[in-house]
């Protein structure tokens, strides 16, 4: 019957060709649509559109990092599914669009934090030299 009920569900969803969405094309971020379009771009850009606001300020003495968080669902922890988030000692992010995606980042800006310190013995600095 799972089986049945899948292939009927899959046969009526690709009838008359491939999705609307990107017909095939939105598979790959390195793949252009006929006309020139990236839907993995489009796609990351509307996910940043839908989600809350960010702002970075920059003071004298540091810079102050906010977020609008939009709660989607009321089953959602309001802990949960942070914006903001600590790099290293002296260096934190803010982030706006799909949090699945900003968590890799943050991942990733963390390891490089780590990365810096082993090699140099510092702290990676704030801003890269023109």
């Amino acid at each position: 019957l799972r089986r049945v009920f899948h292939s009927r569900r899959r046969a009526s969803s690709t009838k008359g060709g491939m999705a609307a969405t990107g017909a095939g094309y939105d598979l790959s971020p390195t793949t252009f649509s006929p006309d020139g379009r990236i839907f993995q771009v489009e796609y990351a850009t509307k996910a940043v559109e839908n989600s809350g606001t960010t702002i970075g300020i920059r003071c004298s003495d540091g810079v102050v990092l906010g977020v609008e968080k939009i709660i989607f669902s009321k089953m959602l922890v309001k802990s949960s599914n942070r914006r903001v988030a600590t790099l290293d000692g002296h260096a934190g992010v803010a982030l706006a669009g799909l949090a699945s995606d900003g968590r890799q980042i943050v991942g990733r800006a963390r390891d490089e934090c780590a990365s810096y310190h082993e090699a140099y013995g510092s702290r990676i600095p704030p801003s890269a030299p023109p």
